[in-house]
């Protein structure tokens, strides 16, 4: 087993190299290991998690490391593949969670991630891991992602609006924290999607109208004015295209200090 751990040190390291070619290789024979050795899953997970901690803190002290890393789909991958595997610790999932977040912060990765299947995958997260953090961590990172017009259509297909929805149902009991990333994610969906996203954000909202309105009381003071920006769009529409496209491509971190 010793042997195995350190295999999967090795290869993981190797993820991060300059070289193309040093993590092409390493990916495969990461993917060949999991595929013909199902007990390798967790040690390779587990592995990871130092890696994407090392991409998190990179991802977040520049800003420059943002477009570098979110152009390496075998990066993106890797920690994509740590949040679905259902064997992976919790400290592997947050970790991965976290650089993804960093990833998603520079607004033209967002298809990128879109792409590789990320909304899918962090909404299947929300829905069957209840451990702490991780819920909170998946929806932060879900609506950076929402802020493209490229999600609009993975969200309906992954029923990410009724998910969402479902968290700002105060018979669910979620945390302030989690409900804000959600109002976020909602409003940054209406904003950057298309009229169908629209139309499916104000008919939620509508079902969760007081989950809305209680954080544009008792919410953080960004949460405050994301609940506000909401209950807007739920009640009177959004026309502004202007301000749409200005935020887009909006490269601020509104949810560093309080999401992740």
């Amino acid at each position: 087993m010793e042997v195995k751990r350190r295999t999967a040190r090795n290869l993981v390291s190797k993820l991060s190299s300059v070289s193309d070619e040093t993590r092409t290789d390493a990916l495969c024979e990461l993917r060949l290991i999991s595929k013909h050795d199902p007990d390798s899953r967790p040690l390779i997970a587990d592995a990871g998690a130092s890696c994407a901690a090392t991409l998190h803190s990179l991802l977040i002290a520049e800003d420059t490391y943002r477009p570098i890393i979110g152009a390496k789909r075998d990066i993106l991958y890797t920690l994509l593949s740590i949040i679905t595997d259902n064997n992976a610790p919790p400290r592997s999932i947050k970790d991965a969670l976290k650089a993804l977040f960093g990833v998603a912060l520079y607004p033209l990765n967002r298809a990128s991630l879109v792409g590789l299947g990320a909304v899918p995958a962090l909404v299947s997260l929300i829905v069957r891991d209840a451990r702490t953090g991780i819920v909170e961590d998946a929806t932060a990172v879900l609506a950076q992602i929402a802020g493209c017009e490229e999600s609009e259509e993975a969200m309906m297909k992954a029923g990410g609006v009724r998910v969402l929805g479902d968290l700002l149902d105060e018979g669910t009991g979620a945390s302030e924290r989690i409900r804000e990333n959600a109002v976020a994610a909602l409003l940054n969906l209406a904003r950057c999607g298309g009229e169908k996203g629209r139309k499916e954000v104000k008919e939620m909202g509508a079902k969760v109208m007081e989950g809305i309105s209680d954080l544009t009381k008792n919410g953080s003071i960004k949460g405050k004015t994301k609940a506000a920006e909401l209950l807007k769009i739920v009640v009177d529409g959004y026309g502004n295209q202007s301000e749409v496209r200005d935020f887009r491509f909006n490269t601020s971190s509104d949810f560093m200090n309080h999401s992740i």
